[in-house]
C-alpha cells in the first residue's frame, strides 16, 4: 500500500458507522477538518456541470460535502496542467481530506496521473474519501462496463464485449479494465444490488471481478472499504463480498 489512509465508498458517507471510520481516520473531527472536493469524473457526461454544481452545494443524495467540514475547497484536475504546481501543491498539502466523488473512473484515473495529482498522493497526510468512480479509481486495476467503447484520452485499455442480465433484458455492454492511480492492490466494485444500478448485481460483479487479477471487494452503499497503514477493513451496515484474483 502507498497511501496511509484511505476510505473507499460507493455512495459517500451514508451511516454512522461510515462516519465514525472517517472521524477515525482524520484523527479530529470533521468540523475541524479541511477538505478539497474533485468532482472531476463527473464532467464527461452531459449532466456533469450541473451535477457537479449540486454536489458542491450539498444538494446531491451523495453524503460527502455536506458532513459540515470546517471548511471546503473544490480541486478540479483537469485544471491542474494549466497552473504551476508551486501553487496548487500546498493547498493540496494543507487539506486533511480528499473528496473524490463519482462519474467515469476512467476519466477520472487519467486525470489523476495527467494532473501529476497521483504522484503526490503517496506523500500527503491526507485521507482519501473516494466514492463510486472515486473508489474504484484508486486501485491499480479496475474494471468498468460502458455502453460504448471510451478510450480515456488515449488511456492504455483493453475490452471484451459481454452481455449482462438487466430487470429489462439483456444489454449489451464493454467490459472495459484500465490502470488506476495505484494506490490500493484491490479493486472496488460499488452500487451492489442498488436498482439504479441494475447490472451490479451479485452474479455481474463475480463475472466482473473474474476478469480482474487483484482482490475485488463488491460493497454495496451502506459500506466503505477503510485502509490504514496498510490495514484493510470492511465498515459495513450493508452487503458486501471480497472475490480472490483468478
Amino acid at each position: 500500500m502507498l497511501v496511509v489512509k484511505l476510505l473507499l465508498t460507493s455512495s459517500g458517507v451514508s451511516n454512522a458507522c461510515i462516519r465514525d471510520a472517517l472521524v477515525d481516520l482524520l484523527g479530529k473531527p470533521i468540523a475541524e477538518s479541511a477538505a478539497l472536493v474533485v468532482p472531476t469524473a463527473i464532467l464527461p457526461f452531459s449532466s456533469g456541470p450541473e451535477l457537479a454544481a449540486g454536489l458542491i452545494r450539498g444538494e446531491m443524495g451523495t453524503t460527502l460535502t455536506g458532513l459540515g467540514w470546517g471548511s471546503m475547497g473544490l480541486l478540479e484536475l483537469t485544471a491542474l496542467p494549466s497552473i504551476s504546481k508551486d501553487v496548487w501543491l500546498p493547498t493540496v498539502r494543507a487539506a486533511d481530506a480528499l473528496l473524490f466523488w463519482g462519474g467515469d473512473p476512467l476519466y477520472l484515473s487519467y486525470w489523476m496521473r495527467e494532473s501529476g495529482l497521483a504522484d503526490v498522493l503517496p506523500s500527503l497526510a491526507s485521507v482519501y474519501v473516494g466514492t463510486s468512480a472515486g473508489a474504484m479509481a484508486a486501485a491499480s486495476t479496475f474494471g468498468e462496463t460502458y455502453t460504448e467503447p471510451r478510450s480515456s484520452s488515449g488511456t492504455p485499455l483493453t475490452s471484451e464485449d459481454m452481455a449482462f442480465a438487466t430487470p429489462d433484458g439483456e444489454v449489451r455492454r464493454t467490459f472495459v479494465t484500465a490502470a488506476g492511480a495505484g494506490l490500493v492492490d484491490f479493486a472496488v466494485i460499488p452500487h451492489l444490488d442498488n436498482p439504479d444500478h441494475p447490472d451490479a448485481s451479485l452474479a455481474n460483479a463475480e463475472k466482473w471481478a473474474a476478469k480482474l487479477p487483484v482482490p475485488t471487494y463488491a460493497i454495496d452503499d451502506q459500506t466503505a472499504v477503510k485502509v490504514t497503514d496498510g490495514v484493510v477493513d470492511v465498515v459495513s451496515e450493508g452487503t458486501w463480498r471480497l472475490f480472490p484474483p483468478t
